[in-house]
């Protein structure tokens, strides 16, 4: 007899504790890799943003340092300490771990090469070469503890960045419709003139030689065409021009020379040097002082300089420096007057012209008394000549408004030096151009 096949099931309860087992490794590891995740999401994050903030600092730090590579052609000690002050103290202005505290001085490292590859990089203090031209910012955020993943053994994270800059010529040019002439017997690369110096504005040399057409150096950087945004051509577009932010996208100084006449302008030669009376009101505006009447600049369309403060060696005892010197007590310099907004003086225009108020050079003051004018071989002009040559080009202060004496004019510049050299006043702003622009140095990032 057969016996009855027994089967035996198993029991629930046992399957359900098995089942909950592996669900609760399940669970784990995925916690495991869910945290991991998010983690890696916030903490890496967080990290990139930090790399970010030190990012920004680093090249405002190099931009700010390079400024003040200044000297040509060696560099000083003073100025890459100058250079490490500049570097280090826009460099803390920055802020890091989402904006909500300022980079640490300890933090910032400004270094100085004389390359970017294959030498040294040295601190302001351990006497760079005098010939370095490019600096360098590094900076860090040291104990940046992680949100998450500190859970899975990661530490304190270090983030670092760093940038580099040089000084570059930038790219455009802009200049005023004036000029300085080289002087007889005159060499480059500065032509006689001296740093500090006022020269007067007419067509004579150093020597009081060689008066020109007209008494005033107004020039067309190209006579057979005219200015964009400028109407017609002559003494209304030279207006136009100075009424403006002046001529740019200039070509380079030309070491040769320029034909007498021609239909078209010869590359780096200017023309049409003379006595434009036209040119007065454009003149003036960028000293706060403007003549009454329809059609003249006005503080709308011809904004004046942060200062219209005038300088002659009544108002200025030095009779030179007057853009950074020291003068008799009560008198301001050109920075000064810049910093106060001071108007121009009665005594350097009269009627039909009127000045501005220290309101007016502060609600609407812009850079527009230092300026980049040519050196121009003046001497090209005698005969009929109806073009002459860039040799180079000049960073200049306008001292005073355009007045007359008798048939003199009186109106002077204060030579500030050549407008590509390092540290030139003139080197305010600009977009980095190539090898063979010609503009003022500005501060350029390369790394």
């Amino acid at each position: 007899m057969n016996k009855p096949l027994v089967m035996h099931a198993r029991r629930p309860s046992a399957r359900r504790a098995t089942q909950r087992g592996a669900v609760a490794i399940v669970v784990g590891l995925t916690l495991v890799v869910l945290v991991g995740m998010v983690g890696l999401a916030i903490d890496g994050g967080h990290l990139y943003l930090t790399k970010t903030e030190l990012q920004n600092a680093s090249d405002a730090c190099a931009l700010a340092a390079s400024y003040n590579l200044t000297g040509a052609p060696a560099i000083s000690q003073a100025s890459f300490i100058e250079a490490d002050a500049a570097g280090v103290t826009v460099g803390a202005r920055n802020k890091v771990d989402f904006q909500g505290s300022n980079v640490a001085n300890a933090d910032i490292t400004v270094e100085f090469a004389e390359s970017l590859t294959g030498g040294a990089w040295l601190k302001a203090t351990s006497n760079p070469s005098a010939n370095s031209k490019y600096v360098r910012c590094t900076l860090q955020r040291t104990g940046i503890t992680p949100y998450l993943m500190q859970v899975m053994g990661f530490g304190d994270q270090t983030v670092k960045a760093m940038a580099t800059a040089t000084l570059a010529p930038s790219q455009s040019n802009c200049a005023v419709p004036m000029g300085l002439c080289t002087p007889t017997g005159s060499t480059p690369p500065e032509y006689g003139y001296v740093k500090g110096n006022w020269y007067g504005l007419d067509f004579k040399d150093t020597g009081g030689n060689a008066n020109y057409t007209g008494n005033f150096r107004w020039l067309d950087f190209d006579p057979n065409k005219t200015t964009p945004g400028c109407p017609g051509a002559g003494a209304g577009e030279i207006a136009c021009v100075m009424q403006g932010t002046g001529q740019c996208s200039l070509p380079p100084p030309n070491s040769g020379s320029c034909p007498k006449t021609g239909g078209t302008t010869p590359p780096g030669c200017v023309g049409e040097n003379g006595n434009v009376s036209k040119m007065e009101a454009a003149y003036n505006s960028r000293f706060g002082v403007y003549k009454g009447g329809g059609g003249n600049p006005n503080l709308n369309n011809a904004p004046p300089d942060f200062t219209g403060r005038a300088y002659d060696s009544s108002t200025w005892s030095l009779a030179r420096d007057a853009f950074n010197g020291t003068g008799a007590p009560g008198e301001s310099n050109f920075k000064a007057a810049r910093t106060a907004h001071m108007n121009t003086q009665s005594a350097f225009y009269s009627s039909p012209y009127s000045n501005t108020t220290v309101e007016d050079h502060t609600s609407h003051g812009a850079d527009r008394r230092v300026v980049v004018v040519p050196i121009v071989d003046c001497n090209s002009f005698t005969g009929g000549g109806q073009y002459a040559p860039i040799r180079a080009y000049a960073c200049v202060l306008l001292l005073d408004p355009y007045r007359k004496s008798s048939s003199s004019v009186i109106t002077q510049f204060e030579y500030l030096g050549l407008a590509n050299a390092p540290g030139s006043p003139c080197a305010s702003s600009g977009v980095t151009g190539d090898d063979s622009s010609q503009g003022p140095l500005v501060p350029s990032l390369v790394q």
